[in-house]
């Protein structure tokens, strides 16, 4: 099978082929960083980075282009209600989803650029719309600069929705002169005490639309391969990033890719609900590897409603992988990733990137390696494993990996390894004497401090409680 997409734009599957042969470039609207991120956020990054993990696999060079948006109303607003400086809001909100992205596993961006370091992109870019007669300054000299949704014919076809029925665009404040209703703003003209950029038609700031636009053709050229973003982005955002960018004469993307919303008890998970889930918060109940394995165990596409109890799954899920890679490794020495994933694991992501399916393969490898494990066969548990350590490196998930094995703080392992080492030791002895009581004792001790101990043909081994 040739990989497959759905395409958000097309409405169905296509075969992906990319603009240039062994390339790829791919564009995911990032962050506006008004708020630190929740796990909504991040289930993006996550899934994006599959992505980008499964194209490297496959052979392509990847350029991955994430903006940050930088300057936004939102971030004016908490600006002015903690009487701080608009910048100061964007930076410690940009370090709080790096931080949370790093923590997840995602792969940092090929260029990660800021909105408000690309405004003469965005002016060349009005200039060319204007010229073309797709945009337009308002008369009455605000500043503000306008698209003209209805000099573009085929707006709506991403959100498969004719101009007639649309909402009036809700980006500006009192309808500045707008020739319809619709048209949405490239620029804003100045405001008293707001941040403000100079341009031929006034001075002011971008609009959020306009930003994406020139960020993307100026990384990855007129025409690229594939726009990605959450599907609450495809209306308006993404609608107009392509009107904009079509009617300024770039092909602009070639494949529109959109994954699932994060829900809580059904409704999209917004810090305006009061119903986020922080992720320094969330790293607390499960470790950095359960909750990526938690946001990436579904279809991309697919809705996920939060639950603790799902999280609580999920992360027993993963224990079960990792304990059996764990034992492998203590019982052969070591495992080598094998140099391809199975077949059936190959076809899962191939079509519309199935993680669910792949993710099947992974545990009916679990399964079968325990079996093996068990009848003492270490040398095709070593194959199972070592085929397994491939496949969760390409779903950034490997528990054997620079990423994961070094998660705990190594120097605090050490100490608690040698003081439970003690503790084993004693209770080896107690059972040599045949007190089992003791032996037993010191098992139960070990517990209420958090330590599993699993008697093995090859001793005693121990791991944190985790949850």
């Amino acid at each position: 099978m040739s990989l497959r997409f759905y395409d958000t734009r097309a409405r169905t599957v296509r075969d992906f082929t990319p603009l240039h042969e062994g390339r790829v470039s791919l564009y995911l609207c990032g962050a506006t960083v008004q708020a630190p991120p929740h796990i909504g956020h991040i289930r993006s990054g996550v899934n994006f980075d599959i992505l980008r993990r499964w194209l490297t696999y496959r052979g392509y060079e990847v350029t991955f282009c994430r903006n940050v948006t930088d300057i936004d109303d939102k971030i004016i607003r908490v600006a002015k209600a903690e009487d701080i400086q608009w910048w100061q809001v964007s930076e410690r909100n940009q370090r709080a989803f790096t931080w949370a992205y790093d923590t997840l596993g995602c792969l940092p961006p090929t260029v990660e650029p800021r909105a408000t370091g690309h405004v003469p992109e965005m002016i060349e870019l009005m200039r060319r719309l204007i010229d073309r007669g797709h945009a337009y300054p308002a008369a009455d000299g605000s500043g503000d600069v306008y698209f003209d949704v209805r000099s573009f014919p085929d707006y709506g076809s991403l959100s498969n929705q004719r101009i007639d029925q649309m909402r009036a665009a809700a980006d500006s404040e009192g309808e500045r002169d707008k020739r319809d209703p619709r048209d949405f703003a490239l620029w804003k003209g100045a405001r008293p005490g707001e941040p403000s950029w100079r341009t031929p038609w006034g001075p002011g700031r971008p609009g959020w639309h306009l930003e994406c636009s020139a960020m993307a053709t100026k990384y990855l050229g007129d025409t690229f391969d594939i726009h990605g973003g959450g599907l609450d982005l495809v209306f308006p955002h993404h609608e107009n990033e392509l009107a904009q960018s079509r009617a300024a004469g770039d092909g602009f993307a070639r494949y529109w890719l959109h994954n699932g919303l994060l829900t809580m008890g059904g409704e999209k998970m917004s810090k305006s609900l009061g119903n986020s889930l922080l992720i320094p918060q969330m790293v607390r109940k499960v470790r950095p590897v359960e909750l990526r394995y938690y946001l990436g165990q579904a279809h991309y596409r697919s809705i996920i409603d939060y639950s603790d109890e799902a999280l609580a799954e999920a992360a027993a899920a993963y224990q079960r992988i990792e304990g059996f890679l764990t034992r492998v490794a203590e019982v052969t020495g070591g495992i080598q990733p094998a140099a391809t994933v199975p077949d059936e694991f190959a076809l899962a992501l191939d079509d519309d990137l199935g993680v669910s399916q792949a993710l099947a393969v992974v545990h009916g490898h679990v399964r079968e390696g325990n079996s093996a494990l068990a009848e003492g066969a270490k040398e095709r548990a070593a194959g199972i494993a070592a085929r397994l350590r491939t496949m969760l490196d390409v779903l950034g998930l490997d528990p054997l990996s620079e990423q994961w094995a070094g998660a705990e703080d190594t120097g605090l392992r050490e100490v608690v390894d040698a003081l439970v080492t003690v503790a084993l030791e004693q209770r080896q002895a107690a059972r040599a004497r045949k007190d089992y009581a003791a032996a037993d004792e010191i098992r139960d001790r070990l517990g209420a401090a958090g330590i599993l101990v699993e008697d093995t043909p090859h001793g005693p081994r121990w791991e944190l409680k985790r949850g």
